[in-house]
This record gives C-alpha cells, structure tokens and sequence, in this order.
C-alpha cells in the first residue's frame, strides 16, 4: 500500500513484469494528475467522495487481514498509522519501505496536541512493524534510536528510481567544455527541506564566475519556490535559472547528464534517485557529510565532496569511472528484482 507517487507507477510494472502478478494486490491513496494509474483487478484506489474511501479502508482491512506478507511505501498516512495500531497483530507481517521524510517526522514533530497523538501513533506502530526495508543503515539505526523499531532490516534499493541505466554513464572525456559555463544543480524540488538560500550562499563566492545554476522548482511548495527565484536572481542574476515546469523522466535525465556539479543541502536522506543517476554519470556531487546515506554512499567505496568545504573542482576521470563503476554494479534492476523477490518468497 501506498500513495500516489511517482515512484509508485514504475514499481507495480517492476512487479508485474518480474513476479506472480495474480499474487500481489496494490492499495494506493491520494491523487496525482502527474503520475496517474488506472484502478484493475489488482490495483485499488482510494479516492473520491467520502463514502468511497470508507469503502476503500474497509476493503483495506480485509486485504490486510488477507495478506501473507505486508509491504507499507511510507508512513505518512496518520489513518493507515491508526488503522494498523487498532490491529497490531498485523505488525508482524508488515514490511516498512523507509522513504527518509516519514522517519523524519519524528523530528518535525511539533508540540501541539495533534503532533503528540500522532507521534504516539507512530511510534507504537514503527516500534513493532516486523521488518524495515532499506539500503540505507543509517536509517534503520535512526528508526530503532527515535521510534523503538525492532523489526528485521532487509537490505533493498527499493525502487526503479534507484536503479541505474549504464547507457547513461558520461564522463565528460569526449565534450570537454570550450569555455562554457560550469552547470550546477541546487536542490532537487522545491521542498523546503533542500535549504536552498544555504546552499545558494555557499556559491555566492562564485558569482563571478561562468556558471549556471539550475533549481528544480517544479515540484513542491510553490510559495517556497517563488522566494527562492527572488533571492536566487538577486544574487546570480541570469546565472540562476528556475526550472519550473515538470519534464518527463527521459528529458530530466537528458538533462542531468549535461550538469557538471551537483549541490544537494538536505539534512535527511533525500534526492537518492538524483544522487545515484549524477554519480553513475560520473558528476561531482556535494552534500552533507552528516546525513545517513553519506556514509552508505563512502562505504561504497563512492567519493564524495562536503557541502562545508563547496567548490567548483569537478572530480578527476579516475574517480568519477570509479563512482560510474560502483553504482552500475549495485544499483542494478538485477540488483532490485533479486532483493525484492529475497523479501517476497523469504
């Protein structure tokens, strides 16, 4: 069960093409005119009035209570969170796909009354879900220090999104630039989470230079977005270019390959998918050296730069081969389907 995000449509194919498609039964909340998915046999979606999502939740119940195995995409739906802590004999064959911002909730709780009960609601739920999943240990130890989690960790790239297409690795030996302009990717939505004015201050010394910077600001908050163009062509001018409308997947990785330096400020795992394409292409990617899919990345045997210390040296041929190397081996559909179907029939 899940919601309608874009990672979801390319997962169910994944399932589709590379499982027993009458064995698998997808739940989805929410609605997206972006990344739509028509309702079938086995894909149910809970939308319209609300006497259709009372049936949707019902019909959830009784798929649950069904269900072998449990895979829950998220934890952000506070009345799934409810519904399985009114059930917690369920917990046990649930699988929590940890996506980065539903664990870190637990520290954009607020104070008031609501933050509290649903933080009450969570933590009762995430302490005895049976199994978290994952490729990033540092979440899982989050997970158990935050939340009391106990499940069992199963390592997993979880995604489409994060498998990477050797097709696409570019080191840049062949179009070595003639004087033009170093590109640079701040950011990877609008979501305020990316510290954006952070990380624009930081290149603030390089404002002189020939650059450009690109900022995805297609999704997201879009008051947050509107500030961050303000403050962003005050200080860089036509140097600073908002991209503000949605491109389709092939375009966005079109795109990312002719980027020269990545800058990702976030203070949470996030951005993997852009994270992971950059590197396998070879890109010098920045971010902070206290986020948990850091050292994921350097246990890897990947090369890193710190957001503390930014610059504008792209890595040499030698270490960006090696990164493009690392990442086609890992993060590989083989990979993927090899993990899930560990998860699927273990």
């Amino acid at each position: 069960m899940a919601g309608l995000d874009k990672f979801i449509p390319p997962f169910i194919r994944l399932v589709e093409e590379n499982f027993k498609k009458e064995s698998h039964r997808f739940w989805l909340g929410g609605v997206s005119e972006v990344h739509k998915i028509e309702s079938k046999k086995n894909v149910y979606l809970c939308r319209g009035s609300h006497f259709k999502k009372i049936k949707a939740y019902i019909i959830l119940v009784l798929q649950l209570h069904a269900a072998r195995k449990v895979m829950l995409h998220g934890l952000f739906n506070i009345r799934l969170v409810l519904l399985l802590a009114l059930c917690p004999w369920l917990l046990p064959k649930c699988y929590w796909v940890i996506w980065g911002g539903d664990l870190y909730q637990y520290k954009n709780a607020t104070k008031t009354w609501r933050s509290r009960v649903n933080e009450t609601l969570r933590h009762f739920v995430i302490s005895r879900i049976g199994h978290l999943v994952t490729y990033i240990e540092g979440d899982v130890e989050l997970a158990r220090q935050w939340y009391g989690a106990k499940g069992i960790h199963h390592e997993c790239i979880m995604y489409p999104s994060n498998v990477f297409d050797p097709s696409m690795i570019a080191i840049n030996n062949e179009k070595k630039r003639n004087n033009g302009p170093l590109t640079i990717l701040v950011g990877n939505s609008a979501d305020p989470s990316n510290n954006h004015i952070e990380a624009l201050e930081r290149l603030l010394p390089f404002k002189d230079k020939n650059i450009l910077i690109f900022v995805p600001l297609s999704y997201g908050d879009q008051g947050h977005a509107k500030k961050i163009i303000a403050k962003g062509k005050a200080w860089f001018g036509e140097k600073l270019v908002p991209m503000t409308e949605f491109m389709r997947f092939e375009q966005y990785l079109s795109f990312l390959q002719s980027i020269d330096v990545a800058v990702f400020n976030h203070r949470r795992q996030q951005a993997m998918g852009n994270t992971i394409t950059l590197l396998g292409m070879g890109k010098t990617v920045f971010m902070r050296s206290d986020v948990s899919h850091w050292r994921f990345l350097v246990d890897l045997g990947i090369k890193l730069n710190d957001v503390e210390d930014l610059s504008l040296q792209a890595l040499g041929d030698v270490e960006a081969q090696k990164n493009a190397s690392i990442v086609h081996s890992y993060f590989s559909k083989t990979t993927l389907v090899k993990q899930f179907l560990d998860i699927f029939e273990g």
